[in-house]
């Protein structure tokens, strides 16, 4: 019995072996239940470009950066959020993953012959190009995504310089917005539910590239003004050729399924058990203020007011520490020389403020696990893993109305610049759901039109919540608004790029040295030399922004 059972397993595995030996090993690679990048249809690839694009930005403006530009700051992990302690290694891997799969959404979109998709990955592909510009500066872009042809210079990519970039990127949103001008059925293959932005509407997408040309074009105001000008007004001068993103309706903007972790609204509370995301986000006192002083109705929807206000009462005898009616009653004794926030509706972190940002406040809790009663935590929206205003919002028609309104400030011929305004003012506050208010606040102090591109690049600030990386960018190119760092910061300015991380500038050593040599040395890039967040890209060489 031993014998034959052996046999009758070696017999088996001889033949298999001398079977696979005459087959291509390339064929036994193949899934047959795959689909090869050779054949794949583009609404197959098409989703996973737009959904990835999506959650990468607001990432970005959700999290980290809304902590440099001072949306929000956090009670505790908080030193990349509230002190930019970046650590010199922050990786563009993802946004190159993201970039391949859109280069094989076009490549296989061309070959189709489906010139909707085409449209869609040339802007997708101007969005993602210019996030990588704009956080890092150079970057591979020619030769990037040429990895599998195998030559050096297509594994080792050169870093194109930025002006070259931005030029390349207005060009491809030049030609997404001619692919994008016919009627949606005058193209094959439009599959709605793949677009999670616009369900397949071609007009909308259109009205998307165009309004990231107006974007693009603003960057360069400082650096190109000349180019700047004459781009802007070509696309507002013709708005048959160049419509744009005027009205909400037309943002680009993603939802969220909240079907599981990897689907929902980032640090929500319904997939982390402890809450621990959501609880330590805090508004930061410098947005809380600004809305306070213009009585700007969106921070309640953005904010929670104070769980227990703080009272700092002399009439009280020493030692007096207690609840009354839901606030803590303090005599002075016990606060001494602590700062205190005793506003009694809303209360701010303050940005930067130390190495324990958790114990602001007379925090009673202050550490890792700390609850703070005494500092406004974010509206209970922001626990939900889905909601009608959690959305990735990536370009609005706020953001484009105060650029258009900028431009008309610097004598370009792009509308009055009142109007483009006020039209800024009033999409963010529709947006966020109290456009009702509009007319009273626009006539607040401070709010009612000064002519000024600091109050239009404020306004811009505040519209950009969750949408933070822009109000960065704005900064970074304008000095608006005039955030200052906090005791605690890493240096004494607010950064304005991110870290080449290590990997490029060990494997792809020449191209990334190269790049590094093209920074701007400030007295602020400091042992980082030029490799640092305080060393200028080309952007803002020579411009003496924002610092």
């Amino acid at each position: 019995m031993k014998k034959i059972f052996k046999k009758s397993i070696i017999i088996p595995l001889l033949l298999a072996v001398f079977t696979f030996s005459c087959k291509d090993l390339s064929e036994l690679n193949e899934n047959p239940n795959g689909v090869g990048p050779e054949t794949v249809n583009p609404n197959l690839v098409m989703p996973t470009v737009l959904t990835e694009a999506a959650k990468a930005y607001v990432n970005l403006g959700y999290m980290d950066i809304a902590g440099v530009v001072q949306h929000t700051q956090k009670d505790a992990w908080a030193s990349s959020h509230n002190d930019y302690d970046w650590g010199g290694n922050q990786s563009w891997n993802a946004y190159y993953d993201i970039l391949r799969n859109n280069d094989l959404l076009y490549n296989r979109a061309v070959e189709t012959k489906f010139e909707f998709h085409q449209g869609v990955a040339l802007v997708m592909k101007s969005f993602m190009f210019g996030l990588i510009t704009d956080l890092w500066g150079d970057a591979p872009y020619t030769d990037a995504l040429k990895g599998e042809a195998g030559a050096v210079t297509d594994i080792l990519p050169a870093f194109d310089t930025q002006d070259k970039i931005y030029a390349g990127i207005i060009a491809d949103l030049e030609k997404a917005n001619t692919l994008l001008s016919k009627s949606k059925a005058d193209y094959d293959g439009i599959v709605d539910n793949v677009d999670v932005y616009y369900g397949g509407d071609p007009t909308k997408w259109r009205k998307m590239a165009n309004s990231l040309l107006l974007r693009y074009y603003m960057r360069l105001s400082i650096k190109q003004p000349d180019i700047a000008k004459a781009g802007i007004e070509k696309v507002i001068g013709n708005a048959t050729q160049y419509p744009i993103i005027t009205v909400p309706a037309d943002d680009a903007t993603m939802s969220f399924p909240g079907n599981s972790d990897q689907d929902s609204w980032p640090a929500n509370s319904v997939y982390d058990a402890s809450g621990s995301g959501y609880r330590r986000i805090k508004m930061c006192a410098t947005l809380v203020e600004k809305l306070e002083t213009l009585k700007d109705p969106r921070l309640g929807i953005w904010a929670n007011k104070v769980e227990v206000p703080l009272v700092v009462d002399a009439t009280q005898p020493a030692g007096t520490d207690k609840i009354v009616n839901g606030k803590r009653i303090l005599s002075p004794d016990k606060v001494k020389n602590t700062v205190v926030d005793t506003d009694p509706d809303y209360v701010g972190l303050p940005p930067s403020f130390s190495a324990l940002p958790s114990s602001y406040n007379l925090n009673p809790t202050p550490g890792q696990t700390s609850y703070n009663p005494h500092v406004s935590f974010l509206n209970n929206i922001y626990k939900q893993a889905k909601g009608p205003l959690l959305k990735a919002r990536l370009i609005s028609a706020a953001e484009v109305n105060f650029i258009l309104a900028e431009a008309a400030l610097r004598g370009w011929n792009a509308g009055t610049a009142k109007d483009r305004y006020e039209a800024g003012v009033k999409a963010s506050m529709d947006t966020w759901t109290v456009g009702g208010s509009y007319a009273t606040y626009i006539a607040n102090p401070g709010v009612a039109f000064d002519k000024s591109i600091q109050q239009v690049i404020e306004q811009k600030w505040i519209a950009s919540w969750t949408a933070a990386t822009e109000a960065w960018f704005d900064f970074r190119r304008t000095g608006f608004p005039a955030l200052k760092a906090g005791p605690a910061a890493k240096r004494e300015v607010l950064p304005v790029r991110f870290y080449y991380m290590q990997d490029e500038l060990q494997i792809n050593k020449a191209n990334a040295e190269s790049a590094v040599s093209r920074l701007e040395i400030t007295s602020y890039s400091q042992a980082d030399k030029g490799n640092s967040a305080w060393s200028k890209q080309w952007l803002i060489q020579g411009t003496k922004k924002p610092w």
